[in-house]
């Protein structure tokens, strides 16, 4: 019994202790950008040595891909709750709130929105078996569950064919979901997403403050054209 409580009195530091640890991250993350984030610096802020960070994590890509799942599931919530607070809407209502959310939490969150998707600092290859890996595909379900609902239910319109490379490659897509997107759906799909995600990047990175000061009806214009493409009224 003793030896039990004591197990659970370690691990209930080392889990306040991984916490602060992600806290330090964060901040270096916001006030001094994704460099500044070293296993030295976070071990300085914490009042440790590097050493000793090594007890946690075994590495820095290790510390970067557990930060990155959580700023993934952060995101992946504030998204499921903007779909959930509608449970009887419409597939395409949800899915246009859900990208709402999504927006909202990139813009109160640059820095980790960058550190998710722009930064070269993120994990170049998520394994398949890593918290990164599986908090990036939480992510990618809302968006892809809710189109799925859209194509089951009302359908939208695809392309009659694709060109050949385009096609191969959208086939091998669908098998990785399972065909629940026949491969010219997959490809609307991925259309729309490759547009919402360049407009939130270039948004988030200031790409376009040299003439715009107000992005929101931007994308809003952008919501609008992808309703359209996906038939949602």
């Amino acid at each position: 019994m003793m030896a039990a409580r004591a197990e659970g009195r370690r691990e209930k530091v080392r889990r306040a202790t991984l916490a602060e640890i992600h806290a330090v991250v964060r901040r270096l993350l916001v006030e001094r950008g994704a460099a500044a984030v070293t296993i030295n610096a976070v071990a300085r802020e914490m009042g440790m040595s590097g050493p000793a960070l090594y007890h946690y994590y075994a590495g820095h890509e290790e510390l970067v891909g557990a930060v990155t799942a959580d700023f993934f599931r952060e995101l992946t919530e504030t998204m499921e709750r903007a779909r959930d607070a509608v449970p009887d809407a419409p597939p395409g209502d949800r899915l246009l709130a859900v990208c709402r959310a999504m927006r909202a939490w990139a813009v109160a969150n640059r820095a980790e929105f960058g550190w998710i998707f722009a930064s070269p600092i993120a994990p170049p290859n998520r394994e398949p078996d890593s918290v990164c890996h599986e908090a990036g595909d939480r992510f990618e379900r809302v968006l892809l569950d809710l189109t799925v609902e859209l194509w089951e239910t009302q359908g939208f319109e695809v392309p009659e064919s694709l060109p050949d490379s385009l096609h191969e490659q959208m086939t091998a897509y669908s098998a990785r979901l399972d065909g629940r997107l026949p491969p010219a759906a997959a490809h609307v799909f991925l259309s729309c997403w490759i547009r919402l995600y360049g407009l939130l990047c270039m948004e988030v990175l200031h790409q376009l403050d040299f003439a715009y000061t107000d992005l929101e009806p931007v994308f809003e214009e952008c919501l609008s054209e992808l309703a359209d493409t996906l038939g949602i009224g």
